[in-house]
């Protein structure tokens, strides 16, 4: 199934740095769609994601792939800190505390997925969410929700499913 996908470009990158694309930071933006897209491209919020995905799967690329996004803040992973210079970030409207990830949604991020699999390298250790490189900051995903995005990872993409901390 492919997703309806469009570009709505925010400000909010840095356009000099020439992104590395190492792996994916997964967030919630707790908005609606519409509603994040609007602050992501308006002026008041320096923030912004590489992608957002609706729960009906609809996809807008915020940041090109080749820029750095600014959407994980003081962040560490792998040992190494500043996320958003080279991990791309992803996503999902709305907050999956209080709503769990459609399957739309799910099947849209493995559709995004797809076409950076083998071209950017990744495995699914270099899958992570907010919550996890920004422990005292931030709590998106909600770990179910992580766990059911890491598991469908793996499944797509032949990736060991073994139990790892959430």
């Amino acid at each position: 199934m492919a997703f309806a996908q469009f570009t709505e470009l925010s400000p909010h990158f840095s356009p000099t740095l020439l992104h590395e694309k190492f792996g994916v930071v997964f967030h919630h933006s707790v908005m609606p769609f519409d509603a994040t897209i609007a602050l992501m491209c308006g002026a008041t919020r320096p923030v912004s994601y590489h992608c957002l995905i609706a729960p009906d799967g609809r996809r807008c690329t915020l940041v090109e792939d080749d820029h750095v996004a600014w959407h994980a803040g003081a962040s560490t992973f792998n040992g190494r800190s500043r996320c958003n210079d080279f991990m791309l970030g992803v996503a999902f409207a709305g907050d999956t505390y209080a709503e769990p990830l459609t399957s739309d949604q799910l099947a849209s991020a493995l559709e995004w997925l797809d076409s950076r699999w083998r071209r950017y390298g990744w495995s699914e250790e270099r899958m992570t969410d907010h919550r996890q490189v920004a422990p005292e900051r931030k709590n998106d995903l909600n770990p179910v929700e992580w766990e059911r995005l890491r598991r469908s990872i793996a499944e797509r993409f032949g990736c060991s499913v073994d139990e790892k901390p959430i």
